[in-house]
């Protein structure tokens, strides 16, 4: 009796641990305060909420490169992918110029679905000397984390509009997007970069107690060759943040002009078709749900799922899309 009765209960805990089996999938993103933390976090809540057995845990720190990197060796399962690092890492250039792998470690890359990040807010408070460019000459200038895509960007256009270098002619501030929320906060940066949706929370909170400035893209230089490349670039397209967003602390009475970028969701090859086809399916059949409740997914459609994107879907994720009845690019097809 006692030999059965302690192999019932081995058999009852096998099966409450089968019964409570979960898939687990690790999802690497960027810190909060920045655009894609908030919509790869409410991908993660609605699969999490909405499924069988799917559970994702979020890691929201390092930066994009390291992150695609770990996908591809298996490290992470799922993250934000960016089509200008894409781009850099099949090419071997950039961050991956001395990363000899770079080129076959993109080939271990898939994606999932594309989501615009927002607009590049180049952001300043009444009261820091900054009313144009020329005007950060040795200020406090935060672009983005160190070897971030995002900074790589904004150090671009400011080299472009002014011929200002970084630690040359203004101080470029080396922090994570958490840490650099807060330091805006806190008023210890003279301008503040981030690509995020408008309005952006972070900036919301600066904005009911300062009044706030964002530098733009002067009309009259739009149509040079170096700033058209900007908009050109995998990822990147023109953007505007509209007057009045920001409430009555916002002093721009025009629209501002600036860069718009579009990133993605991007996977490792290394995980199942089922699964991402179940992660892309539960995401996509709840997320009008969420809409109501959060403005800003409003702008996360099917319609514009495959945008900007240079990445090759998930098998998976490829599945669900045929379902959907949506016409697939050839060269989003994945070859193996």
């Amino acid at each position: 009796m006692k030999r059965f009765a302690s192999f019932a209960l081995a058999a009852a805990l096998l099966t409450g641990t089968a019964a409570g089996a979960q898939d687990l999938v690790r999802m690497s993103t960027l810190g909060p305060g920045s655009s894609p933390n908030l919509v790869m976090t409410t991908f993660a809540t609605i699969v999490n909420q909405n499924s069988d057995g799917i559970e994702i845990q979020v890691n929201a720190t390092g930066a994009a490169p390291r992150h695609a990197v770990e996908a591809a060796t298996g490290r992470t399962d799922v993250f934000m992918y960016a089509p200008v690092i894409h781009n850099f890492m099949t090419k071997q250039a950039a961050m991956f110029a001395d990363v000899e792998q770079a080129p076959a470690m993109a080939q271990e890359l898939r994606a999932i679905m594309a989501f615009p990040i927002g607009v590049y807010h180049f952001t300043t408070v009444e009261g820091s000397g900054i009313e144009n460019w020329e005007d950060i000459a040795g200020k406090r200038v935060y672009l983005g984390p160190p070897a971030a895509a995002a900074t790589n960007v904004s150090t671009g256009l400011i080299r472009t509009l002014t011929g200002f270098e970084p630690d040359e002619d203004y101080e470029a501030v080396k922090l994570g997007w958490g840490a650099a929320a807060q330091a805006f906060q806190d008023g210890q940066l003279d301008l503040y970069t981030n690509p995020t949706n408008a309005p952006s929370p972070v900036i919301q909170q600066v904005a009911l107690t300062s009044k706030l400035r964002f530098l733009g893209i002067p009309e009259e230089r739009l149509e040079e060759e170096a700033i058209q490349a900007m908009f050109n670039r995998p990822g990147g397209a023109i953007g505007t943040i509209p007057a009045g967003v920001y409430g009555e602390n916002q002093l721009n009475t025009d629209d501002v002009t600036t860069i718009r970028a579009i990133v993605g969701i991007g996977v490792g090859a290394h995980m199942s078709d089922d699964l991402v086809y179940e992660m892309t399916k539960t995401f996509w059949d709840n997320i009008e749900g969420a809409r109501d409740g959060t403005p800003w997914l409003r702008a996360i459609t099917l319609e514009t799922a495959f945008e900007q994107m240079n990445l090759p879907l998930h098998a998976g994720a490829l599945r669900y899309y045929e379902e959907a009845g949506l016409e697939i690019p050839d060269d989003l097809r994945p070859q193996n």
